[in-house]
């Protein structure tokens, strides 16, 4: 894999002393946005935007997208700034019926290069409920196409070196912490990462391009699977350099395993963690959710894949399809389908602990068992009830996903339990 050049910052001291103020540009930028989106407006807003910002969203579809998010949302009532870290703005948008954090971030024009809504503003606290017991510090990984943001989690008092693991978010814009603009509100990557801080062992969260306050250059349609690849190695040669670690591990979760299993191959690292990871290549994962689709759904995704196979794009996407199909993220699709999982973790040679919940609704347990065969010294373990979010949740399908949406459900103690008791017995 290729590297990407980087520089790391490290900062200890609280997020309010060491953001920037509000500059001048983002105030109006975001008030220019409140009005226009409240008064259904979409095409203004459009014209705020930077050409590679139109280029990689098309008009018609940000209308729609924007369409239905007053529809879901309401008016936006009220935004409060956060904080400032060039070049990204944070605010606190609070909307009739929700509230998020309001991504932006403006070129030397006033243009914006960069617009997302990211989920938890309503419980924004900044680490003052962290465990009196642990740190987190800001990581900042400064990459060709733009800058990693991640969390550094450490007990407070330490005596030598400790372990440290690399928590790998999984599919969609999944952002460090476990939540997503899409629905997702689990905290499940904080929460893992305060119970490995807990027993001993530091942790290292981060949003993923184009996701949280990660940002970039990057267009949708420029984005490769191996991009991820390469942010985790960035990160492991960070940390490979950091004396305060014994040894490094990688946790990667769904889509995030598969991720990890790359980026291993040819690192120091001491040992794999797979939770809820997939055993099986993406055309397969794609066809097998088409199942319970409508047929013309089921038929559009099978023309793209046979599309993809051929190397080329398949621009007649069923408006249905679009959130997971759309012709600017078929390229990163097609990156991603080139692997199979059980091919990729026969090259490790470090210990795997798969991790597989029997009543994950996403990733069932026959990906645990086949990533197993594939890979017979691997210690692969079933959480009875455990779901997709890392939870206790029954497998009735409605109580399952109502976990996906309650942050404050903490993580199923049995499977934290046997990622502490492997990575405390690694050599």
């Amino acid at each position: 894999m290729r590297k990407f050049i980087f520089c790391v910052t490290l900062l200890s001291c609280a997020v309010k002393i060491w953001a920037q103020a509000e500059p001048t540009s983002y105030h109006i930028a975001v008030n220019k946005f409140k009005t226009f989106y409240n008064s259904n407006q979409p095409d203004s807003v459009y014209s705020m935007f930077s050409p590679d910002m139109k280029q990689a969203l098309p008009l018609d579809v940000f209308k729609t997208t924007t369409t239905q998010l007053k529809s879901q949302l309401g008016n936006l009532n009220k935004t409060e700034f956060v904080k400032y870290n060039q070049p990204l703005g944070i605010y606190k948008a609070i909307f009739q019926n929700d509230a998020f954090l309001l991504n932006i971030a403006l070129n030397a024009k006033n243009q914006f290069t960069g617009l997302r809504l990211t989920p938890n503003a309503s419980n924004i606290t900044f680490n003052n409920t962290l465990d009196p017991s642990l740190v987190e510090t800001p990581v900042t990984i400064k990459t060709l196409v733009g800058t990693i943001s991640g969390t550094l989690t450490t007990p407070k008092d330490v005596s030598g070196k400790i372990p440290v693991v690399i928590i790998i978010p999984g599919t969609g814009p999944i952002d460090r912490d476990g939540n997503s603009t899409t629905g997702l509100n689990t905290n499940m990557y904080k929460l893992l990462a305060e119970a490995l801080g807990k027993s001993g062992i530091a942790s290292v969260r981060y949003d993923r391009r184009m996701v949280g306050q990660s940002t970039g250059n990057q267009k949708e349609s420029e984005l490769r699977f191996e991009d991820n690849v390469d942010d985790v190695v960035s990160i492991i040669d960070l940390l490979t350099s950091d004396a305060r670690f014994s040894k490094i591990v990688i946790a990667g979760h769904s889509e995030g395993a598969l991720v990890g299993m790359l980026a291993t191959t040819d690192e120091p690292i001491k040992g794999f963690i797979s939770l809820e990871g997939a055993g099986y290549p993406g055309e397969k994962i794609l066809t097998d959710q088409m199942k319970n689709q409508p047929q013309y759904m089921a038929d559009g995704i099978k023309n793209i894949l046979d599309s993809l196979k051929r190397g080329k794009i398949n621009p007649n996407v069923d408006p249905q399809l679009y959130s997971i199909a759309r012709p600017s993220v078929q390229f990163y699709m097609m990156s991603w389908c080139r692997y199979d999982p059980t091919q990729v973790i026969r090259k490790l040679r470090m210990p795997i602990l798969l991790i597989q919940g029997t009543t994950d609704l996403q990733v069932t347990v026959d990906n645990g068992q086949k990533l197993k065969s594939a890979k017979s010294s691997a210690y692969l373990m079933l959480i009875r009830g455990m779901n997709y979010v890392l939870k206790t949740a029954p497998a009735d399908k409605e109580a399952n996903l109502a976990t996906y949406k309650q942050p404050d459900l903490p993580l199923n103690t049995e499977m934290v339990t046997d990622i502490v008791d492997f990575i405390q017995k690694l050599k």
